[in-house]
């Protein structure tokens, strides 16, 4: 059986942002407000962001089949659940753009019309939730806490896919 080749990419998507958000549930509503410059905003601002900005990209692509999610008061675990439903949205999504130069038409309704192919989707949902974590991250380093280990090689690991070998005797 062949594995699509963005499996592996929104796994690693959908299990990194669920990761930093369990991280995130253990700081205080005050260490949730922590702002570092150059990032979009707060800690929970930016998780709002990263989640709400997911959901969106999949209504899109699914012509508003996926419904939009109010996340401007949405609590942590709140958007960790919306995540984690995301992770099978994303895989319908994957299977129905099988060519990634398909056209996605997002009608805004102002009466505007966003144009990209599907792939180009994808490519900015992948992208979007990095910068962001990235962003989260940098904003824990600040408080002095340890970001957990959310990249692709620690989802790998954490998954069975990537494992080691020792030397012989």
């Amino acid at each position: 059986m062949t594995t699509h080749p963005l499996t592996e990419s929104f796994g690693h998507h959908v299990w990194a942002t669920c990761r930093l958000i369990d991280a995130c549930l253990e700081l205080t509503p005050g260490q949730l407000e922590t702002t570092v410059p150059g990032t979009y905003g707060s800690i929970l601002d930016t998780l709002r962001h990263l989640v709400g900005s997911d959901t969106y990209y999949l209504s899109s692509l699914t012509a508003g089949a996926v419904p939009r999610i109010d996340e401007g008061t949405m609590d942590l675990a709140a958007l960790r659940a919306a995540m984690v439903q995301d992770e099978r949205r994303w895989a319908d999504v994957r299977d129905r753009y099988p060519d990634p130069e398909a056209m996605v038409v997002r009608r805004r309704t102002n009466g505007s019309e966003v144009h990209a192919p599907a792939g180009t989707w994808l490519a900015q949902a992948i992208h979007h939730g990095t910068d962001h974590r990235s962003q989260v991250c940098t904003a824990l380093t600040s408080l002095g806490i340890e970001p957990p280990g959310i990249d692709v090689w620690d989802y790998a690991w954490s998954t069975g896919r990537h494992f080691e070998v020792p030397a012989p005797a």
